[in-house]
């Protein structure tokens, strides 16, 4: 059983045995993923994402066409044509058969170079604005849902994530400690015996992206 708890339940259990009988333990999560689907900004990520998949789409099916219009014309008339004509669609096709491999990786590649960019910023400003809710409301711990087993809903903060960044009206990627405009930088490390604070959610990042 032990193989199954995640590290943030573990270290919610831990916080919750061994704090001072007069220190409260506030906790919360945030489903991340819902997080970044619903705010502004990931809502119009993910058009603009569909929106090039879409376009993507119709130019690579135009170019298989014509690799499969090549194809089928050399399988039907190859052996009417005389050896040079025949040789030159044939060249003609495997040219364009290469390139249309090369594109449809080239085409992978860029959107999930642009899926990977545009998640990291829309995370970047849900973990400021998640840091700062946080503090403001003086929760000893923030986790991500999917690393807890199970949570009461009413420690659901998801919905007060996307409110708060969606009044923010900040430039996607822009929010930090020295306001909208500032880029965010990771705390220092904390001195001997001061509570820990880390930065947000690498594993949430991994598993977060705006194209599901």
């Amino acid at each position: 059983m032990r193989q199954w708890l995640s590290i943030g339940a573990l270290l919610a259990a831990f916080l919750a045995v061994s704090a001072p009988a007069h220190a409260q333990v506030r906790l919360a999560y945030v489903d991340v993923q819902r997080a970044l689907n619903e705010c502004d900004a990931g809502k119009r990520a993910k058009t603009e994402f569909q929106g090039k998949i879409q376009s993507l789409d119709s130019k690579l099916q135009r170019e298989q066409n014509e690799v499969q219009g090549l194809k089928d014309e050399i399988e039907k008339k190859g052996m009417l044509m005389n050896p040079d004509q025949r040789q030159s669609l044939q060249d003609e096709y495997i040219r364009k058969a290469k390139d249309l491999d090369r594109n449809l990786k080239d085409a992978r590649d860029d959107l999930q170079r642009q899926d990977n960019e545009v998640t990291s910023k829309i995370l970047h400003d849900l973990g400021i604005i998640i840091r700062n809710i946080g503090e403001q409301s003086g929760y000893t711990m923030v986790l991500e849902k999917g690393s807890i087993l199970w949570g009461a809903s009413n420690l659901d903060i998801t919905d007060q994530v996307i409110r708060s960044y969606n009044s923010s009206h900040a430039q996607v990627g822009s929010l930090g400690e020295g306001g909208a405009s500032a880029r965010y930088e990771p705390p220092p490390p904390p001195s001997a015996g001061a509570p820990v604070s880390s930065d947000f959610g690498s594993a949430a990042a991994k598993r977060s992206t705006i194209s599901r």
